[in-house]
């Protein structure tokens, strides 16, 4: 059975400091083969340089997802063009740096597509993340049966209807941004 851990919303160095003191265990405990954290705020509580995404990655952090603070640190623009374990938003406009999914070979050698998305509600500008969703799964057509997708959006709502747009598509709908854990987590009718 394949286990993926997925850390949200890591922020500053206290939130590195707990991965780096815990994470071991829990990949030992738990026989982790694949983790992903959403680390746009891992470099003092807005953005990410390639420090804070080193140390991350030195701490057993397989893949980084982004959000609307990823921008937040002028470097990160340059880190984001030539990192292959970064993803950003997927509904970006084209030619931003970076990319929106990958796919990624766990530690049991699992196929396991990454996809990150950023809702629209209160948040800045950006494109429909439920196209993008659509597009960028047939582009992972025949490449991966596990997917997972962070969306990193404001409101619950936005999250639970993407799950619903996804259900039986992806293999697991992951919200991020609000710093608060909601703990509405369910399995939807289709398996997602």
């Amino acid at each position: 059975m394949l286990n993926i851990l997925f850390i949200a919303d890591v922020i500053g160095a206290p939130g590195r400091d707990v991965v780096r003191a815990l994470l071991p265990e829990l990949k030992r405990r738990h026989a982790i083969d694949l983790v992903v954290c959403n680390g746009e705020n891992a470099a003092g509580g807005f953005g990410l340089t390639r420090d804070s995404a080193s140390g991350l990655f030195a701490a057993g952090i397989d893949v980084l997802t982004g959000g609307n603070h990823i921008w937040d640190r002028k470097e990160s623009i340059d880190y984001l063009r030539g990192e292959a374990r970064l993803v950003r938003p997927a509904n970006l406009p084209p030619g931003t740096p970076g990319e929106g999914w990958r796919i990624v070979r766990a530690g049991d050698g699992t196929a396991v597509g990454i996809l990150n998305l950023l809702g629209r509600v209160f948040m800045k500008e950006a494109d429909d993340p439920f196209r993008a969703a659509d597009s960028v799964l047939e582009a992972m057509r025949g490449k991966c049966k596990v997917v997972l997708v962070d969306i990193h959006a404001e409101t619950t709502a936005e999250k639970i209807a993407l799950g619903w747009h996804l259900d039986g598509r992806v293999s697991a709908v992951i919200g991020t941004h609000t710093h608060v854990q909601t703990a509405d987590e369910r399995v939807l009718p289709n398996g997602t």
